[in-house]
């Protein structure tokens, strides 16, 4: 197939505010002999986009095109002939026309060009919206509960903003486990929909103390675990309410960083603490397919239902409302961005 000469992006040329989002006219990106090309339909919204444009992550090169999730149409095939015959690159069953869904950066955009182990074929029965809606998510609820720590039956966990995209995969996928489930979030609205997702105890923040009610529901004993997407306001929170020999995953940053702090704080109940990245859990080929196989098959049995907030527009000003409406906590479930009509 031949490619055009350049395509439509959502880029930033300079890390900062949502001013800097632009939507501009990019070259097509260069392809190497072990990559799939795919055409975009659908862009999942994720808060480490937010990260990349406020340079909290450091971004490689200007201008930079925003995402880092995505489903569409494979257009292009590997031609590396050691790729075609690699046992693990044959377990995809890619093919001309087939949908495939990426956590990459560069989502924003008509067209991603990315290496074929970043790329997992969509099984029948799951659109590409909602592989767009649920990927990257999947991948890191799935890596965090069996490697992050590993949710058993009988374990009571506390996942923070419970209502949000991640928040209700890892609800559903706790309570699949066997968990009892406490969730914090800010409004009546969210806690009936955490409820519908199977979380035990909703606590609302912003009318009650998380630890207080932590350690009623839990006798004074605190949670085994902690899934902490807040970051900086919940981190010190955290370790009142976690158990003895208890793990604490700060997995985000949505009320700004962890600030810096001595070891000596884990002492006191032996605590763990991990700030684990999804990425280094999927960094061989064996080990992303494990988990985009065990994601879709959830969704497939109906385990995890995805929830799509709202769908925006492939625009600067409908990007820059996603990342607006995302960091305002305001939503609840997934945000998408539409790029194209499915084909």
């Amino acid at each position: 197939m031949s490619y055009p000469s350049s395509m439509q992006a959502i880029t930033y040329a300079k890390t900062g505010g949502l001013e800097v989002i632009e939507k501009t006219t990019q070259p097509f990106p260069k392809i190497a002999p072990e990559d799939v090309v795919i055409k975009v339909e659908y862009s999942g919204v994720n808060f480490i986009d937010t990260y990349y444009r406020k340079g909290i992550y450091p971004t490689k090169s200007f201008p930079a095109i925003i995402g880092t999730e995505a489903a569409g149409t494979i257009v292009g095939l590997p031609t590396d002939q050691g790729v075609l015959s690699n046992p693990e690159y044959k377990k995809r069953a890619f093919e001309i026309g087939g949908k495939v869904a990426t956590g990459r950066l560069g989502a924003f955009a008509e067209y991603m060009v990315v290496p074929w182990n970043d790329a997992f074929s969509i099984p029948n029965g799951i659109t590409t919206l909602k592989a767009a809606s649920s990927l990257l998510q999947g991948l890191t609820a799935t890596s965090f509960m069996e490697e992050g720590y590993n949710v058993q039956k009988g374990d009571i966990i506390l996942i923070h903003t419970v209502a949000g995209g991640l928040g209700l995969l890892m609800c559903q996928l706790a309570k699949f486990r066997g968990a009892t489930v406490i969730g914090t979030t800010s409004t009546k609205a969210k806690a009936a929909l955490a409820t519908e997702h199977g979380c035990d105890h909703v606590i609302l923040y912003t009318e009650e103390e998380t630890v207080k009610r932590v350690l009623e529901i839990t006798k004074g004993d605190g949670v085994n675990a902690v899934f902490d997407g807040v970051g900086k306001d919940t981190f010190d929170d955290n370790f009142k309410l976690i158990k003895r020999k208890g793990t604490i995953l700060t997995l985000g940053n949505a009320s700004g960083p962890v600030p810096p702090f001595s070891p000596m704080k884990l002492v006191e109940k032996n605590v763990k603490l991990l700030r684990p990245t999804q990425k280094n859990y999927c960094v061989t080929p064996a080990e992303s397919l494990h988990y985009a196989n065990e994601v879709f098959k959830l969704i497939q049995n109906d385990t995890l239902k995805i929830n799509i907030h709202k769908q925006y527009p492939f625009t600067a000003e409908g990007v820059a409302d996603s990342q607006n409406d995302l960091a305002g906590r305001s939503t609840v479930g997934k945000l998408v961005i539409k790029v194209a009509e499915s084909a």
